[in-house]
């Protein structure tokens, strides 16, 4: 019988990891960056296959440079537990209970402190009413209550490995710009 004592998930470098007790040595930024290329946003909902990776750039372009690190590692938790969709992440409050646990121990990793959440949290909500515009599916009723405008510039969606060899190129100069 599994239990979480005895779980363990193989990352793409071939590391075992416990997910639900994450240590700093088990956070690895290659695993972080092909990990969230492969996971599609919006359940796979979109029009095109558009990648919690190139999402994450591009909330950290949207942001100042100091903050830039904890943007672009805002989602980072999902390369250890998927992405889980917004109607269910808050509906199941322990969920977002283990996202955060994740989270903290990513974002203390490469040393993601005096971050301005609000900052980057109306980043994150620039980029998702820009990727409702252009990547979901036209209807006639809007239920998304979106709190910001979209970006002037439309996404074009990359393919798993640019989003996977950007994220990490930006990762490593960032992460090299914070010690």
């Amino acid at each position: 019988m599994n239990n979480e004592e005895d779980s363990y998930m193989q990352t793409f470098t071939g590391k075992y990891v416990k997910p639900l007790d994450l240590k700093y040595e088990d956070i690895d930024i290659m695993d972080i960056a092909h990990h969230l290329s492969l996971i599609c946003r919006f359940n796979g909902a979109c029009k095109r296959f558009y990648s919690v990776a190139q999402h994450s750039i591009m909330v950290a372009n949207l942001v100042s440079k100091h903050d830039k690190l904890a943007a672009l590692l805002h989602d980072a938790s999902e390369a250890y537990m998927a992405d889980v969709i917004r109607p269910i992440k808050y509906s199941i409050p322990n969920i977002k209970i283990i996202e955060d646990r994740i989270a903290i121990k990513i974002l203390a990793k490469f040393n993601c402190y005096g971050v301005d959440w609000t900052v980057v949290k109306k980043a994150d909500n620039i980029m998702l009413a820009t990727e409702r515009r252009d990547l979901m599916a036209e209807t006639d009723e809007d239920r998304w209550n979106l709190t910001e405008e979209p970006m002037p510039t439309k996404i074009t969606p990359w393919e798993s490995r640019t989003a996977a060899i950007a994220f990490q190129s930006m990762a490593g100069q960032l992460i090299l710009g914070n010690h």
